[in-house]
Formats: structure tokens, sequence, C-alpha cells
């Protein structure tokens, strides 16, 4: 999930992360890093281009290049623009490495009017997006560091998830047109896939959970499927003080203060878990968010630009 980190008291807060990550834990690196990049990469019969909007275009990355180059992208937006703290080899290599990378595909948006050094259109966007059957071949999923996801997949054994996260826009797109795009995408990949429900975590900015107190409650008593939460692990789970849910005049404001893309997946009817992980690597508070796409409105589908996805849903 994308989340836009709003200008308060003078601090500056730019696009950051929110479907899931936390950062990898230093020391890991490069050394980590799976060499799975040579040549094209499997795309499983989708794509590679999914949608266009004028000199914007959404499609899969294809080679190792391109994979690269959202690695450039993520560590401008995550290191240099926000809090993250990069480890030595993100630092000399200045791309936000990661081992999942070779597993997940990556949806990108690049702008054709925006050339490189080297003559290939600019990533201008991404998501990363892990699949079930994937993530059970290989690392298992990223989120499975900071929330207890063995809980929902024991629960629900024939689901379909899928795993969205690494979100960030370059500060040169942000506006409403690129994230129609990476929805427009994510959509077309989830229903190629035939995904029952997607999930991962929706970030905001610090590590003290008690500065967002009064929004974690209430997205968690906002509506979704208490079925779907899940627990942090002990030793990322972030303490909240007090309780209860915040008063009628408390909740317009949290509406208004929420990230246009936290209020976004509110809207489409995502389930919040209401206990927040820490990731002090990323300096963010981490909500786990999972919303099943057959439950998803078709207005609000509308609002993004795509096309409602029914797929069934496994019991």
């Amino acid at each position: 999930m994308l989340v836009f980190f709003e200008a308060k008291a003078g601090i500056r807060r730019d696009l950051s992360l929110a479907l899931t990550f936390a950062s990898m834990p230093h020391g890991e690196g490069a050394r980590a890093f799976p060499q799975r990049f040579a040549g094209k990469r499997d795309l499983a019969g989708l794509g590679p281009v999914l949608a266009c909007a004028g000199t914007l275009e959404a499609r899969l990355a294809e080679t190792g290049n391109e994979v690269r180059r959202v690695e450039r992208l993520r560590y401008r937006v995550f290191f240099e623009e926000g809090g993250a703290i990069p480890g030595p080899a993100a630092r000399r290599t200045r791309r936000d490495l990661c081992r999942f990378d070779g597993v997940c595909d990556h949806l990108v948006v690049v702008d054709r009017m925006a050339p490189t050094l080297d003559g290939s259109p600019s990533v201008v966007g991404a998501y990363r997006l892990l699949r079930q059957d994937v993530a059970e071949r290989s690392f298992g999923f990223y989120s499975s560091r900071e929330f207890d996801v063995e809980q929902l997949i024991a629960r629900r054994p024939r689901m379909r998830l899928l795993e969205v996260g690494r979100a960030c826009v370059a500060e040169t797109h942000r506006g409403r047109r690129v994230l129609e795009l990476l929805w427009r995408g994510l959509w077309a990949y989830a229903r190629h896939h035939a995904m029952d429900a997607m999930i991962g975590c929706a970030s905001l900015p610090g590590v003290d959970p008690a500065a967002h107190a009064d929004a974690i409650r209430w997205l968690a008593a906002s509506g979704g499927d208490p079925s779907w939460r899940v627990e942090p692990r002990a030793d990322r789970r972030a303490a909240l003080n007090g309780d209860g849910p915040p008063t009628a005049l408390d909740a317009r404001a949290i509406v208004r203060g929420l990230p246009p893309l936290v209020k976004g997946y509110w809207r489409l009817g995502a389930t919040f878990s209401p206990v927040p992980a820490v990731d002090p690597a990323f300096g963010a508070i981490d909500l786990f968010v999972a919303m099943p796409l057959r439950d998803v409105e078709a207005r609000y589908l509308q609002h993004f630009g795509v096309e409602a996805i029914l797929p069934p849903l496994a019991a």
C-alpha cells in the first residue's frame, strides 16, 4: 500500500511505504540477495503491459535491469526522502536491496517521455507483489517478520493470498494518475492469478504508537471482518495505552488526516488489525491489513479507474 505522510509542524513527510514492508535486518545485504535477475523474468502468462494513460504505462518488470531501477527508486523514496536507515550494502549501491526482490513480481509505472541515460523509460512508481504459492516455495511472506500471518493461513487454508508492498512513487510524479495506474495493474494481476485477498502492512510515520493511537483504534473498529486479523510477533508488538474508540468528532478528524491510500483501503472495506507492530529500521508503526477481493465495492474501484474483480472466495 501507498501512504502519503502529510506535513505537520514544519516536519516534511513524503510518500512512503505501507502495504507492506519493513527493511531487511542489517547485515543480510547483498550476500543474501538471490541472483535471479538474468534474462527475462517469468511473468506467468501475464502482460507485460497492463494499463496506459498518456505517456505513463503500468507494466510488470521483465528484466533484472528494470528491477534494479525499482530498487533505486525505492532507495530515493525510503532512505533519501524518508526516515529509513540503509544498511551498508544499500548505502554502497544506492539501491533498496532485499532478497525477496528475486522471487516477487514487480509492478511498475514508467514514463515514456522521461528516459534515463540509457534511453529506457524512467520508473516512477512501483509495487512489489508476492503470491502465496511463490511465498511457500521460497522465504514465506515478508509480513511474517512482523505479524503471525500463519494464524490467518491456518484459519483459511484454501485462500489464495497476495502480499502487496514496498510501494513508492517518484517525487516528480506524485498524483492521482500514477496511483490509478498502479491500482489498475494490481487488479489485472490479481484477476489473472485468481487471488482471493490482498494482505500487507499499512505504515504510519514514527515509532511511537501513541502518536497514532486514535487512528489505529478507529481503523480497527470501522469495519471489516475480525476473522482476518492477526497478532504482531512478540518482539515487534507496539503497545497502546488506554482503550476505547475515538469520539465521533475525533473520527471525522481522523478520516481527514489519513494518508490517501490508507483512506482508500478503508473505503474499499479492508480489515485493519488493532495491535500494531513497530519497525525501527524504517521508522514506522505498521498495521496488518487484509482485503478480501469479493468484498470490494465497485463504486470505490471506479474511483481508481479499475474494474471490479469477483473471484470465487475460498472457504
